[in-house]
């Protein structure tokens, strides 16, 4: 009889703690995190600086964890048909939650009526951006609310009128988004302008202004996302804010290329361009052509430039180098075709004022962008007006000899001596020596032979001078140099120093060379070499 009265017991108190699901463990928690969060939340109304983002970090770090705890009992519970004891166990820790979370809405609400209230004294950029992140924190809490009100909606609650409520404020709230997102990408726009336009000179408070619209910009997309993201759970339309939040932010993250999305878009692309193709399609096709024309006539324009500047230039009495001559002419050609090229996008209805506009932005920024490539230019014109060098020179610059074959204003080309091709930065050269070997029309070769200290240096020096004065590529003017030179550890040095022209270098220096071994073994004059005699002392 005992142990059936015990068996009953345990039976009876096993389906207890069954039913009464969450455990007490977990409902003693969530009670001691709400009164955490309750009493973290009151001083709030006291706190400032730095304890102040110390008490709503830990806020947010309860509000989270008691969420979890939520959700692990609403998935333990299963649906609404649970016992009764269960439901009541639970839903007063969510209506618990609903209402802490809705006293950090109102405290939220309040910092931003505050932060309003101090616009227009001055550091309004900051003020804004604080506004913008206030309000994500505010739109990241009703995401947790309507999260609590879907949960209560599963254990059989009743909260249509609160969803309700709360559908109609995210509305308003996702059209001031969808108009601050708008506002803040176009005053980012002209903030960039403006900045790129100082170029090196841009201040340090246009910097600071330009990264305080972009995380203003950022957190209003986010926003805008996670109110996008609850009227979707809500059962509302919200297809023209995706489009609105592509368009300006390119945020893709919240199903924003769906199908439907994506389809919508094509559909009034396409209906534009079909509407405009059959209201303006005559007059579409002949500036189509209008356009094609004045393209070709300007082609036709800039080679004939193009061949008139190249004969002013190759005739003109100031004697231009090639390079300034090929300059001109490509210069030219490029003016004609621009200019026609802008006469032809003007009659294909572009405004040629905002176009220039945004060309010489765009300029500014490539010109900021590409510091080094400017520099060579720079460097190129200099080349160009001080002519160091021409086409087919040979010299010697930045390190590398060779012949000029081609210079833009960028680059010069230059052929080595062994054929390979060589593309030198122009400031590069500009910036080091430049040795123009071929500029001057006589050069002198230097040579030195060597005979021994037993030899005849008088019949020495006649060979070597006769030598000179038979090539028949040696000038006679100025007169060839043979003289003795130094008293060497081996051998006697004569210098032999001809004068030819630049191109016959080589020739006469490889002649000579060849012709005074020969005649030196003819007349049995040895040129030494460096030898050592070695003796041996028996000690």
């Amino acid at each position: 009889m005992v142990r059936s009265l015990l068996l009953v017991l345990c039976l009876t108190l096993s389906w207890q703690s069954f039913a009464s699901e969450p455990e007490p463990l977990a409902t003693e928690q969530l009670t001691l995190m709400q009164q955490t969060i309750r009493q973290n939340i009151q001083q709030l109304r006291t706190a400032k600086g730095e304890l102040k983002a110390v008490t709503e970090f830990r806020i947010k770090a309860l509000t989270l964890a008691q969420r979890n705890k939520l959700k692990e009992s609403i998935d333990a519970i299963g649906d609404k048909n649970a016992a009764p004891q269960v439901l009541m166990s639970v839903l007063p820790h969510l209506e618990a939650q609903r209402q802490l979370l809705q006293q950090m809405v109102q405290y939220l609400d309040k910092e931003i009526v505050s932060l309003q209230g101090k616009l227009g004294k001055g550091e309004d950029q900051q003020l804004m951006l604080e506004i913008s992140r206030r309000s994500l924190e505010k739109d990241e809490i009703q995401k947790g609310l309507l999260e609590l009100l879907n949960w209560s909606e599963q254990l059989g609650q009743d909260v249509s009128q609160a969803k309700e409520s709360l559908k109609q404020r995210l509305i308003v709230r996702a059209e001031l988004l969808e108009s601050l997102v708008s506002y803040n990408q176009q005053q980012l726009g002209v903030q960039i302008a403006e900045n790129a336009l100082a170029g090196k000179d841009v201040s340090s408070e246009q910097s600071k202004t330009l990264t305080l619209l972009k995380e203003r910009l950022e957190n209003n997309s986010s926003s805008l996302s996670a109110v996008i993201s609850m009227l979707d759970k809500l059962d509302v339309d919200t297809s023209d804010l995706k489009k609105t939040l592509f368009a300006i932010s390119g945020d893709i993250t919240q199903d924003v290329l769906n199908i439907d999305i994506v389809s919508s878009l094509a559909g009034q692309w396409f209906d534009i361009a079909k509407a405009q193709l059959i209201e303006g399609g005559p007059d579409i096709l002949f500036k189509i052509f209008i356009f094609l024309f004045i393209l070709l006539i300007t082609v036709l324009l800039a080679k004939l430039t193009k061949r008139i500047v190249a004969k002013a230039v190759s005739n003109s009495k100031l004697k231009f180098s090639k390079l300034l001559q090929d300059f001109f002419t490509s210069l030219s050609g490029k003016i004609i075709f621009t200019l026609g090229l802008l006469i032809a996008l003007s009659q294909l209805g572009f405004e040629l004022g905002p176009l220039l506009a945004g060309f010489g932005i765009a300029g500014v920024i490539i010109g900021f962008a590409l510091q080094d490539t400017l520099s060579n230019f720079a460097s190129g014109m200099m080349i160009l007006i001080y002519r160091p060098f021409d086409v087919g020179d040979l010299i010697h610059a930045a390190g590398v000899t060779g012949r000029v074959s081609h210079m833009s204003l960028v680059s010069t080309t230059i052929k080595t001596l062994d054929n390979q091709r060589l593309i030198v930065p122009n400031n590069k050269i500009w910036g080091d020596t430049i040795n123009n070997i071929t500029a001057e029309h006589h050069r002198r070769v230097d040579m030195t032979f060597g005979i021994s200290y037993s030899d005849n240096i008088e019949q020495a020096e006649a060979v070597l001078e006769q030598l000179v004065q038979e090539h028949p590529k040696v000038l006679k003017h100025p007169e060839p140099t043979v003289k003795l030179h130094l008293l060497g550890e081996s051998s006697v040095d004569f210098v032999v120093r001809p004068w030819v022209r630049p191109e016959d270098y080589w020739e006469v220096y490889w002649d000579i060379t060849r012709a005074v071994k020969m005649r030196f073994d003819e007349e049995g004059i040895s040129i030494p070499f460096p030898q050592r005699d070695v003796h041996f002392y028996r000690g």
